[in-house]
This record gives structure tokens, C-alpha cells and sequence, in this order.
């Protein structure tokens, strides 16, 4: 697909906490979450919204890319987690950047942590098909709700708020293409990773014991590094064949920031230099879908991606699905 990404913009609240404070707060040993989990810190909503945050990184990506809200044709979100379970974040996002009513398609995909890349996809389809000429692609987290700081403390203090956004348009024959898409699902781990109330799964009226009990974030680490040591390798493999590229190829990895740890991991598994990886995850911890457009927003800014350059996008996502693209800048 001949796709070109021509602006990216990035937001995170105000507030900062630190691991520390939250060894603190919690009555833990001084250094034992960032020992735990390798986050030194990460932004947390107060009084911002998930929709205030995916309004200002739009409005940045679309100064970035020198566009108003009006020239986009095609808005998709891409959140692990959406605003509200009916309708979808995306038309109030285009409401909250004053786009008129009929001006645009709005609407939201779901691949947990892989969302913005499954929107990302979506929305290059569209513009290949002709049914719009440019998209503006979001992912917006409130990852710091919801967590289970009681029972795991450790799975709790790896996650950070924070949106991202893209704009997608066209490109012009030798500016760019998206060489190859890959995704893949292992259900089997289906539980491994989940929020299990707020769907139709529990009757909030009828079972509402059953509702509160599922309302927290569940993770087994220990099941999904399982899965994730015996495929990942091969997909990584497969992806890069699609591409027609070798690991020598590529000049940079946008991965999904699931933890510092796992950002290690990553690179002894794969075989990719640690210094090609974008590594967010110490300062702004595990954001969720937005991790990928957000580490992607910082790797622009800081000219780490030239024209023409090879970028490879891997992720891993509830489900349990990996997900990557390459993207030829």
C-alpha cells in the first residue's frame, strides 16, 4: 500500500508519578517497583479526560502534517480501551476538533494494545480504495485505571496514561509504502490478559458480584511470556519475509512498550540491536495501544526516522495476538 504518514502528535497529563512514591503510598520497600517492573515513572490523569487527550495529540498531528481538522475524510480509533462501551470514541473526537457533521467517517477498531496499528491498516485500505483521501488515526489510554494494585502491585505500577495520533494520506510513487502487514491470534491464552466486566459477559443487575469481581485488570505474565517464547520468533520471521526484508534491513523497531523488561527481552529474542529499538517504557510505562504511536511520535521528533528508512512495528496484544507492519518512511 501506498501510504505516508505526514504528521504525528503526542499528549500525556499533567501529573507524574514516580515509583517511588507509589512504594510509598502503597507501604513498600523504597526501590521495589522499579526494581519490579524497570518504570521509573509515568503521567497519570487527574482531571484530563481519555477524549482531552486524543483531541490535543490529533490537533499536534495535524499541525504537524500542516492540515485543519476539516481536510480529514476518515477518523479511526484505536484504544484498547474505549471511552464509553456504545458509541464509539472516535465521532466524539471529531466533534471535540470541530469537524462538521457528514464531513468524515468516524468509528473505533479493537485489538487491545495492537489497536492502533489495526486502525492504521484499516484506514491505508480505505484510502487505497478511494474513499478518502486523507485519515487521521488516534489511540488515547487511561491506562492507570482499573488496576490491581491490591493483588498486583507489580502488574499494576507498569502502566501509563497517554494518546497518540497520525495522519495518513497517499503517497506519491518512490515517497513511501507500507510493505507488509502481519497479524496473528494464539486464543488459547485468551485469559491470560482481561477486564472481564463492562460487556455483556456479566449482567451488572443480576450479578453484581460477578461484575465487581471481573472489573479489575487480570495478567498471568508467566503465560503470556509462554506464548510469546514459543511464536514470537516466528512471526517476526514471517513478517520480515512478507516485507522482503532481512533484520540487517531494518533501520529502526517502533515496539509496543509493554514493560522495559519485555523491551529486553525482545531484542535477545529477535536479534535486534538494542540502540534500533524505540525504548519508552522506563518514563512513561506500558500505555497501552497508545504505546506504539506514541513511541513512533518520539522517534520523528528526534529525527531518528528519515525519508526512506525501513521501520518495523511489533507488538504483542490481549488475545493473545502479535501484530507488526512494515513501513518504508
Amino acid at each position: 500500500m501506498r501510504i505516508k504518514i505526514i504528521g504525528t502528535g503526542r499528549a500525556v497529563p499533567e501529573a507524574c508519578v514516580t515509583s517511588r512514591s507509589l512504594d510509598e503510598r502503597l507501604g513498600l520497600g523504597a526501590g521495589q517497583l522499579e526494581a519490579a517492573t524497570g518504570v521509573i515513572e509515568r503521567y497519570v490523569c487527574a482531571d484530563e479526560s481519555q477524549v482531552d487527550l486524543a483531541a490535543t495529540a490529533a490537533r499536534l498531528a495535524l499541525a504537524d502534517a500542516g492540515l485543519e481538522a476539516h481536510d480529514i475524510g476518515l477518523v479511526i480509533g484505536g484504544c484498547g480501551v474505549p471511552y464509553q462501551p456504545l458509541p464509539s470514541t472516535a465521532p466524539l473526537v471529531m466533534q471535540r476538533l470541530g469537524m462538521a457533521d457528514g464531513s468524515a467517517a468516524a468509528f473505533d477498531v479493537n485489538s487491545t494494545c495492537l489497536g492502533f496499528l489495526t486502525a492504521f491498516e484499516t484506514a491505508a485500505r480505505m484510502i487505497e480504495a478511494g474513499q478518502c483521501e486523507t485519515a487521521l488515526v488516534f489511540s488515547s489510554e487511561i491506562a492507570s485505571r482499573a488496576l490491581p494494585w491490591q493483588e498486583q502491585p507489580e502488574i499494576a505500577a507498569l502502566f501509563g496514561d497517554g494518546a497518540a495520533a497520525a495522519v495518513l494520506r497517499r503517497a506519491a510513487p518512490g515517497e513511501g509504502a507500507v510493505r507488509a502487514n502481519l497479524m496473528r491470534t494464539y486464543p488459547s491464552a485468551y485469559d491470560a490478559c482481561s477486564i472481564g466486566s463492562g460487556g455483556t459477559r456479566f449482567d451488572f443487575h443480576r450479578q453484581p458480584q460477578e461484575f465487581a469481581d471481573h472489573a479489575l485488570f487480570h495478567m498471568d505474565g508467566k503465560e503470556l511470556f509462554r506464548v510469546t517464547s514459543r511464536h514470537f520468533n516466528g512471526f517476526v520471521a514471517d513478517l520480515l519475509q512478507r516485507a522482503g526484508w532481512t533484520h540487517d534491513d531494518v533501520d529502526i523497531v517502533v515496539p509496543h512498550q509493554a514493560s522495559p523488561l519485555a523491551l529486553a527481552h525482545m531484542a535477545r529474542q529477535t536479534g535486534f540491536a538494542r540502540e534500533k529499538l524505540v525504548d519508552i517504557a522506563q518514563h512513561f510505562g506500558n500505555q497501552i495501544a497508545a504505546s506504539i504511536p506514541f513511541a513512533l511520535d518520539i522517534a520523528r521528533h528526534e529525527g531518528r526516522i528519515a525519508p526512506g528508512a525501513k521501520v518495523l512495528f511489533l507488538g504483542t496484544s490481549a488475545g493473545v495476538s502479535f501484530g507488526g507492519m512494515a513501513l518504508e518512511a
